[in-house]
């Protein structure tokens, strides 16, 4: 009777775990799945690819904006009531899309209803992981939550691709529709934290937190556009620098008049949408910190292989999201296998070892690349990759969850999501950024000193290409000189030249990475030796 009782517990807590992964893979795959697709989407709803491009940024930062907020009202309404409510929310947004005939739909559907709709559902996972798992069971779930989600990053351009190929970017929304419905359904078996008596929304602290946030990513993505602090000849000035410099300082004066706000709610008891103490425990501090880097360098390596793949290499991008899955693979092994394995493995030590994984493959990937590479050479970098966010992932959770009471466990997957969009965004825009730079000063100056290019022809590329030089294929360069009527030598001469400063485009983005992933290393000092097996104590998250 007993093995049956035994039993049944662990099915259950294996369909609850199915059911967060599930949550926290739908989040994610939007975040990859349409980047292959930009171009269709554009022409199927009658806008740009500047167009789609802005509902993109605008989905990264609705969710990023109310995050905080999400976890919240996670505490007000319940987090099972909170996770099903954001699951509504998020599939109207997906039915909405799938439907849209144009940008404005598309942009309901897709930044504001899905945006709003991840801003509660991943708080809630965070919480509902620590309702429903025992402190030792912890790392397991929270390492395959995380794993689910990487590898829904890793497998979107797959899906994309291989939806808009052999049908259309339409399916992929109305199968998230149905994941929903799977997740609405399978969610009634998990345990709920209800909903805490005498908790209140706080609006002053919603509107800043959101706003200062809100600016802050806008910033960061809009950094590789306008340029960071000096502005690029194509982008906008303000007060002689470029936007992004004003939009993260106010972004940051927002922040602050947050947090003094909060520290001002609690002393006159009034509600708070979070506890600045909370940020002080150094636990916490840690595990946040290498949430921050382990994003960041996730998002760089997304970034750049892709680039390499489906640009520098002309695969389609079904061919490029099948040599991305070695990723996938290495990953889950890691997220499942280091708890089970290793239950009592020391927090801070296996936390060392996937940055140093993440940069072993950085690292080989960085030596290997060159103009005469395949797509090959991306299998070894990929599974020591791999093998790094897996092993993060199997601990992260943990570490911050634990490093405060329960009842902030809301609170806490609200910061932390913030945290990683944030380390997403300027890993993603730091590495745009650093290859077109490299790529442009290459080439630029490769061809003023290439005898085979006229020197007027290099002077005119100086003047047009001032902004940053396009990353751009062979055929694609090949065909626009062609247009140009740029006689055929010449043309070789440029193609070639522009193939090695692509290269070293790449490479210069993957060097920064690499410092990134020794820099996420050295931050890891005040993570805990030890795993947590049970809460901390109730002051835990006011020391």
């Amino acid at each position: 009777m007993q093995g049956h009782q035994s039993q049944g517990r662990a099915s259950g807590a294996g369909m609850v775990l199915i059911t967060l992964c599930a949550g926290q893979f739908l989040m994610m795959l939007d975040t990859s799945v349409m980047n292959v697709s930009i171009a269709t989407v554009a022409k199927d709803v009658g806008t740009t690819v500047t167009g789609i491009q802005t509902a993109i940024t605008l989905y990264t930062l609705v969710m990023a904006a109310f995050m905080i907020t999400g976890g919240r009202l996670g505490r007000i309404w319940g987090r099972k009531r909170a996770f099903m409510i954001g699951s509504i929310v998020y599939g109207c947004g997906s039915a909405t899309t799938a439907v849209a005939p144009s940008l404005g739909v598309l942009i309901v559907g897709w930044s504001v209803l899905e945006g709003l709709g991840a801003a509660l559902i991943m708080p809630a996972v965070v919480a509902l992981v620590a309702t429903n798992f025992g402190a030792s069971e912890r790392p397991r779930a929270y390492g395959l939550v995380a794993a689910a989600g990487a590898v829904a990053v890793a497998v979107g351009p797959l899906v994309g691709g291989l939806f808009t190929t052999y049908a259309s970017w339409r399916w992929v929304f109305l199968g998230e529709v149905v994941l929903v419905v799977v997740i609405l359904a399978l969610s009634r078996r998990m345990a709920d934290a209800p909903a805490e008596q005498g908790v209140r929304l706080d609006p002053m602290g919603t509107v800043l937190s959101a706003l200062g946030l809100g600016l802050v990513v806008f910033g960061v993505i809009r950094s590789g556009t306008w340029g960071f602090v000096q502005p690029k000849p194509s982008g906008p000035v303000w007060l002689g620098v470029s936007p992004v410099v004003w939009l993260m300082l106010a972004g940051g004066c927002l922040l602050a008049a947050f947090v003094a706000w909060e520290n001002r709610q609690l002393a006159r008891g009034g509600p708070a949408l979070l506890d600045p103490a909370m940020l002080r425990v150094p636990q916490l501090r840690a595990g946040l910190t290498s949430f921050f880097f382990q994003f960041l360098l996730q998002a760089g390596l997304f970034f750049t292989i892709p680039l390499f793949l489906s640009v520098a290499l002309g695969l389609s991008a079904v061919a490029t999201g099948v040599r991305l899955l070695p990723l996938s693979v290495t990953l889950l092994a890691a997220a499942l296998g280091v708890p089970r394995v290793f239950p009592r493995a020391s927090p801070r030590r296996a936390v060392r070892l996937g940055f140093t994984l993440l940069f072993a493959g950085i690292v080989v990937l960085f030596a290997l690349l060159d103009v005469n590479a395949g797509p090959e050479i991306i299998t070894w970098p990929l599974l020591l990759a791999g093998l790094g966010i897996g092993t993060l992932a199997s601990q992260l959770g943990a570490v911050t969850v634990s490093a405060v009471p329960d009842e902030q466990s809301g609170e806490v997957g609200g910061v932390q999501n913030t945290v990683t969009n944030l380390g997403a965004s300027i890993g993603t825009a730091l590495a745009g950024a650093i290859l077109i730079s490299v790529l442009s000063s290459t080439l630029l100056g490769s061809l003023s000193t290439n005898p085979a290019v006229p020197r007027e022809l290099a002077d005119q590329a100086t003047v047009e290409l001032s902004a940053g030089v396009p990353f751009v294929s062979d055929a694609q360069l090949s065909s626009a000189l062609e247009k140009a009527g740029v006689p055929p030598t010449t043309a070789a001469a440029v193609t070639d030249e522009n193939a090695k400063s692509r290269v070293a485009g790449l490479r210069a983005a993957l060097a920064v990475l690499a410092l990134l992933a020794l820099l996420g290393l050295v931050t890891t000092r005040r993570l805990p030796t030890v795993p947590a097996t049970t809460g901390p104590p109730a002051g835990a998250g006011h020391a």
